[in-house]
């Protein structure tokens, strides 16, 4: 299924998701956005404007998502250790660490997975990292990073493709299968970046100067809930028209992991040596915005799996990562405790329940397809895919 709102950067359907001890992030300078004097004057002037019309908006900072490397399960831990090479444009990388730095962003659409050995020797290994990276939505050409290899191919469908290609993930492989690559931003930076009236002339600079059109873009990286009650609903807010996007329209809870619940004093040293807090923030902001938002106490929480990435194109880009969490109550019990109103109860209006099989089916030819925003929609795309609570399927079943 496809939709011009949304796309799915990465899925990982071949382990069911990934969990929290199978995520690890490297955090540098190199992965923040560029920028000049021209750019921030243009954003300054954005967000006086906005927040003149706005005026309970607030900044904060923000991770960014510049890119990310997924391990093959055939990949043993000793074998595709970090080896943090310097990062290169050079079409050939040995080092399985090595960032695109500032390439051209890939869609999971347009990603393929065929190795041209750098040398002989390594055609027979099977060790490998295959590292993606967001895709600009009309770009041609694709950059694959491997353990010995970096090759650049023609597109194909994404039929035959799948961002965690190798099976079995959790029995052979223990250890971290997903790096993601963050640098800092902030929220003013996202509406001057990704929503300004500018963003087509940001993106060509990108290309331009850095062939990468998502160069200057802030890309903060948001989460998502596919929250699943005992009884196998599926929840979803109505957003209210005071929130700054999708107003009105239905949405997953949902919101941002925050460098500041990770050390108050923000800057990218502190946050490189709390890597491990920062990956668990990852994965507790989910949690944490379900509460605030549904009234979900934590308790009744399961432990979030994450299904993959997906990009917001109504924002340039903007990715998500969206994840599955378990609710040990029924519908009836989320929707009271819904009604009797949580921190962030003013974000939204209604709350609604689909069962596990609507959302199953659902797709563009459902008129609720164009209630949903598109932070949703690619939610609802990547559960589809990753189907993470399929042996939870038979309980759901009438007569069980």
């Amino acid at each position: 299924m496809t939709d011009p709102e949304v796309s799915v950067l990465a899925d990982f359907k071949h382990s069911k998701g990934l969990l929290e001890s199978q995520v690890q992030v490297e955090l540098s300078e190199r992965f923040n956005r560029q920028t000049d004097s021209a750019l921030e004057r243009h954003i300054e002037d954005v967000w006086t404007e906005r927040v003149s019309k706005e005026p309970w908006l607030f900044n904060e900072a923000k991770f960014r998502l510049h890119s990310f490397c997924l391990v093959s399960s055939h990949c043993s831990p000793s074998s595709c250790a970090s080896e943090h090479h310097p990062c290169t444009h050079s079409s050939k990388v040995a080092s399985s660490d090595c960032v695109q730095d500032q390439n051209g962003s890939k869609r999971l659409e347009d990603l393929t997975f065929d190795s041209d050995p750098l040398h002989d020797d390594t055609q027979n290994t099977e060790h490998r990292t295959e590292t993606l990276r967001a895709e600009p939505r009309n770009a041609s050409k694709n950059h694959i990073e491997n353990a010995s290899v970096i090759q650049q191919t023609e597109s194909k469908p994404a039929q035959a493709l799948s961002a965690c290609r190798a099976a079995d993930t959790h029995d052979e492989h223990t250890g971290p299968l997903l790096t993601l690559r963050l640098g800092l931003t902030c929220y003013k930076d996202y509406l001057g970046t990704n929503w300004s009236c500018r963003v087509a002339e940001l993106r060509q600079r990108g290309e331009e100067e850095f062939a990468d059109p998502l160069a200057f873009l802030a890309q903060p990286l948001g989460v998502g809930a596919i929250l699943c009650t005992d009884n196998g609903q599926v929840v979803l807010i109505r957003r209210s028209q005071s929130v700054a996007e999708a107003g009105g329209l239905l949405d997953i809870p949902g919101g941002h992991p925050e460098p500041k619940a990770v050390c108050e004093d923000i800057s990218m040293v502190m946050m490189q040596q709390r890597r491990e807090a920062v990956v668990s923030e990852l994965f507790k902001s989910v949690c944490a915005e379900i509460r605030d938002e549904v009234n979900v106490p934590l308790s009744c929480l399961g432990e979030p799996v994450l299904m993959g990435v997906a990009l917001n194109h109504t924002s340039a880009g903007r990715p998500s990562a969206e994840f599955y969490v378990s609710c040990s109550l029924t519908s009836d019990e989320v929707r009271k405790l819904y009604w009797e109103g949580g921190a962030e109860a003013h974000e939204s209006t209604d709350i609604v329940f689909l069962s596990r099989r609507e959302v199953l089916q659902l797709d563009r030819s459902r008129s609720l397809w164009t209630e949903l925003c598109p932070s949703a929609k690619g939610a609802v795309m990547l559960y589809q895919t990753v189907k993470p609570d399929a042996e939870r399927e038979r309980s759901w079943q009438p007569g069980n």
